[in-house]
């Protein structure tokens, strides 16, 4: 899968409004292998500590049983580009003073909506993985201080085997509410 189809994910991602226009998000992309299994291992690591070590309620569990996950993460090596949606938590000037972002999550967000979106718009898959906590991405990638992760996306053409559970979407009468009637105060 070629560098362009990221780049232009990217771009799109770019266009997305943002707290006083500070675009607080970084996209960080991968292809090298050794770097996409260290990854892996690291965030098998934390998931399995979710999974099995007791961070994850049985709730949480339950609810993610349906979808077939487990701690095990073999698409993050397989998939021909990881990328990392980082959020800035502040800018830095060029003196190297601090610059107040402002709305950053709800910005990073949009971007990273954006960004799926253009990755479907292209015939090709992801999924938001957020093992958590993902500190080891901050790590790997050297990315300084004032970045966090936010979301990391396995990118790449569907295997010809995949299978995706089957899910069902709310209709459109539980999404919407249409011209409520004010409550009294």
């Amino acid at each position: 899968m070629p560098r362009e189809a990221i780049a232009l994910a990217i771009r799109c991602a770019g266009t997305a409004p943002s707290g006083a226009h500070r675009q607080p998000w970084r996209f960080v992309a991968v292809s090298d292998g050794a770097l996409k299994r260290q990854i892996r291992v690291a965030a098998e690591e934390e998931e399995r500590a979710s999974y099995e070590g007791g961070r994850m309620p049985p709730e949480w569990r339950e609810a993610l049983a349906p979808l077939g996950t487990s701690w095990e993460k073999p698409f993050l090596e397989t998939a021909p580009w990881l990328v990392v949606a980082f959020e800035e938590t502040h800018g830095v000037t060029p003196s190297g003073a601090h610059r107040k972002n402002y709305y950053v999550k709800e910005s990073v967000g949009i971007a990273c909506g954006l960004f799926v979106a253009a990755i479907h718009r292209m015939g090709l898959a992801t999924l938001t993985h957020t093992p958590s906590p993902m500190g080891f991405l901050s790590r790997l990638l050297g990315r300084p201080a004032n970045e966090k992760p936010y979301i990391l996306f396995p990118v790449g053409y569907p295997a010809p085997d995949a299978t995706v559970p089957d899910l069902t979407r709310k209709p459109l009468e539980e999404l919407a509410v249409w011209d409520p009637a004010p409550r009294e105060p």
